[in-house]
């Protein structure tokens, strides 16, 4: 069976015991498209983070081309063959561009995202059981190249058995309601709904993967209670804290904020 699509243990996280940290790079090709000299580098970013010890590199290139651009999807996966054991993890619209890209680099996992043309930044899941129908035969694709399928998801616990039924691998959990809430009378109960929608998934036999607005001060407190994320996708933040930080300082802070999740200590 292809390691890349086989059942995955609900107990495992990262290949070191803890949740990987992916690394998305839009921000830093976003900056780089306001002029035409090519800085800063994607692939130079993608080097650095991966040296300071992040598990996988992310790309959502949209059909505008905003930010990550076709060019950046090809030149990545060609770096990350020099990185055998970094994850590659392209996100978007299987229905828009997602699909040529995923037939042309076979990242190890597509998530995909029910983005609209044009839409500012990803602010919802996928409408399940309504998509099964659409997104199956696309999933199954996927999986004939050999590329795990993450659905950015919403943390309903009820959707995560259709989810399964999509074909899926692993869902995403949408975090932006979390985020906003952290640090707010809010949080406990916000908080609680993932911790529910986490376990509905492992229940289902998926992966958890888990990304947006997550940040060095809400990290660990997400990790520690929500069971068995494998992987977190961040950008944003990380993106403007290594304004500040450097890419390599803040990819290392961002690995402590896992390990301090994990640790028995606190």
């Amino acid at each position: 069976m292809n390691p890349l699509i086989a059942p995955e243990s609900s107990a495992h996280h990262g290949r070191d015991g803890r949740t990987a940290l992916s690394v998305n790079l839009n921000k830093v090709a976003l900056l780089r498209n306001t002029r035409h000299l090519g800085i800063p580098s994607v692939t130079r970013a993608a080097t650095i983070v991966l040296e300071a010890g992040a598990q996988g590199i992310t790309v959502h290139p949209r059909p505008d081309g905003r930010h990550i651009r076709a060019h950046d999807v090809h030149e990545l996966a060609t770096l990350l063959r020099g990185w055998p054991h970094a994850e590659y993890n392209i996100e978007g619209n299987p229905l828009h561009n997602l699909m040529d890209l995923v037939r042309a680099v076979r990242p190890h996992q597509a998530t995909f995202v029910p983005d609209t043309e044009g839409q500012f930044t990803s602010d919802h899941g996928w409408n399940l059981p309504a998509d099964v129908d659409t997104l199956r035969p696309l999933v199954d694709e996927c999986h004939a190249l050999g590329v795990r399928v993450s659905l950015f998801m919403d943390p309903l616990p009820e959707a995560m058995r259709f989810a399964r039924d999509a074909g899926a691998d692993r869902v995403e959990l949408y975090t932006e309601a979390y985020a906003r809430a952290f640090g707010t009378p809010e949080q406990g109960a916000v908080l609680a709904r993932y911790v529910t929608a986490g376990e509905a998934a492992l229940a289902a036999g998926l992966g958890l993967n888990a990304g947006h607005d997550l940040n060095r001060d809400n990290l660990a407190t997400f990790l520690r209670a929500v069971p068995g994320v494998l992987e977190v996708s961040i950008g944003h933040a990380l993106i403007a804290d290594a304004l500040e930080l450097g890419y390599a300082e803040t990819v290392r802070d961002y690995q402590r904020c896992i390990q301090r999740a994990f640790d028995p200590r606190g």
